[in-house]
């Protein structure tokens, strides 16, 4: 079912990213790897290719608007189309509001904001030219939630939250689906930063967020799913 679309998935050097594109590579799927490591997405894109997938690797930074572009022209002129966009990139500044400093506030909303924007701006018209198209972004319990600490972070959640709830209506007649994974405590450098309290032995590991991803891309029937929320065993759901 996924044998031979085109992916475009950011933040794949590490963690949730490259789980994502790990498991999409093994379902058949051709990846462009993007991140701002080149030698991490070397690794991969060489790991991908022994598996006997196919990948290449753009070194995109999310801050830079041209980057962005260039990363979807690149793309299309590789591949010549689009199926599916992940957008997983994303950064956190953890701290009180009264510590954060406006410029670590304009980072957090330039990459986990502003960068989806373009990237969805730049790929709908050509997720518009398939039959059937995803947008896929990874967002946090602080898309819906608020947290001490999570002021800055949780404003961009909020706001990529906002962005796929117009983006939905905006494409839905033209084929594509935008959803939005929720996780709680995942096993991710950016999660010992942001709660280092947190014991990892309960966190949820990568791969079932990436296991989330290949649901929602090969799940049938009329029904469709918008957002989906992934919490720890060991927290109590609902509240």
């Amino acid at each position: 079912m996924l044998k031979n679309k085109i992916a475009i998935v950011t933040g794949a050097s590490k963690g949730i990213g490259k789980a994502i594109a790990l498991d999409l590579a093994k379902a058949g799927v051709k990846l462009v790897l993007t991140a701002r490591s080149e030698a991490l997405l070397k690794k991969l894109e060489n790991k991908i290719i022994k598996m006997g997938g196919r990948a290449i690797s753009i070194v995109c930074d999310m801050k830079n608007e041209n980057d962005i572009i260039n990363l979807v022209q690149k793309t299309i002129s590789t591949y010549k189309k689009i199926d599916i966009l992940i957008c997983n990139a994303g950064i956190g500044h953890f701290d009180l509001c009264e510590n954060t400093r406006t410029s670590d506030f304009d980072e957090i909303m330039t990459i986990n904001a502003r960068a989806p924007f373009i990237l969805f701006r730049e790929c709908i018209p050509y997720l518009k030219k398939q039959k059937k198209s995803f947008i896929i972004a990874i967002g946090s319990v602080v898309s819906v939630k608020g947290y001490a600490n999570q002021s800055a972070y949780s404003a961009s959640k909020h706001a990529l939250m906002g962005m796929c709830k117009s983006m939905a209506k905006e494409v839905s007649n033209d084929g594509t689906r935008v959803h939005i994974i929720c996780p709680g405590g995942v096993d991710t450098e950016l999660v010992s930063r942001a709660r280092p309290d947190l014991d990892t032995s309960v966190l949820m590991r990568a791969e079932e967020i990436s296991d989330a991803v290949h649901f929602l891309l090969t799940r049938k029937g009329k029904g469709v799913i918008d957002e989906l929320h992934l919490h720890r065993e060991s927290n109590i759901p609902f509240i």
